[in-house]
């Protein structure tokens, strides 16, 4: 049986994956590894300055097999908090958001 890659509205998942990157680049992200496992790839990003306010510290996890954005972030110290897109628009949303305004547009809980 062939393996065919998923199609959505955004093309190939390869797509939507540079999409995602894309976004976090132009929000300050840097790349920080590429790990490949079975028929996906993860890109794991950086920011390349520090956060401020209450989004410190952010990662952010590409993932090509599920088509997905986490952004990960710590508060205080020892509590992480994150969020996953699925849409490259609410992630970018997001990403430019103040900190005050509520975030769950978009995102898979």
């Amino acid at each position: 049986m062939v393996n065919e890659m998923r199609l959505d509205s955004e093309g190939s998942d390869m797509h939507r994956t540079q999409r995602f990157q894309t976004a976090a680049l132009d929000c300050g992200f840097v790349e920080a590894s590429r790990q490949r496992q079975g028929n996906g790839s993860v890109v794991w990003l950086t920011k390349d300055k520090p956060g401020v306010g209450r989004r410190i510290h952010q990662r952010m996890c590409v993932d090509r097999l599920t088509g997905s954005a986490t952004v990960y972030w710590t508060t205080v110290p020892g509590k992480v908090d994150s969020k996953t897109f699925r849409e490259v628009p609410a992630l970018r949303e997001w990403l430019k958001a103040p900190e005050e305004r509520p975030a769950d547009a978009g995102l898979i809980r």
